[in-house]
């Protein structure tokens, strides 16, 4: 199973849409660089598909990608096939461990409010860097 990066997304703070790069550095046990949700956790970087984003589009046509504040949004590869414990390789040296399947939505967000509806909760996954790498827009991902 094979995809690639539609966009790269960085935040300063937490609870903001995340803004778009070109390329980032993942960072061996810490995530993406300026990142504010990377550190020594196990949800280091967040991954959602432009395809996702796209079924929210008929709902909220102006969305974007990194509005779900997912970090990488891949295009062509089917997040929910994955599982807990997979590694993909991401452009020619970075590697992720998925490290979790959706998550929690304690507070609903802007976008649930709007739509109604919120697909980060259900087909976000969560993972850890395992070797750091840089990666750009259009980078091929590889399920290991």
């Amino acid at each position: 199973m094979n995809g690639k990066i539609h966009s790269i997304s960085i935040s300063k703070r937490k609870g903001i849409p995340k803004s778009n790069i070109k390329s980032a550095n993942l960072i061996y046990e810490h995530g993406v660089e300026n990142d504010v949700h990377a550190g020594n956790w196990h949800r280091q970087v967040s991954l959602l598909a432009v395809e996702s984003i796209d079924r929210m589009r008929k709902k909220l046509p102006n969305l974007r990608a990194g509005a779900f504040a997912e970090n990488i949004t891949t295009e062509g590869i089917d997040l929910g096939k994955l599982t807990v414990g997979k590694k993909i390789k991401i452009g020619d040296n970075a590697e992720l461990e998925i490290t979790q399947l959706g998550k929690i939505c304690h507070y609903k967000c802007a976008i649930h409010f709007l739509a109604g509806d919120c697909v980060m909760p259900t087909e976000g996954i969560f993972a850890r860097v395992i070797k750091s790498g840089s990666i750009c827009i259009n980078d091929n991902i590889t399920v290991l």
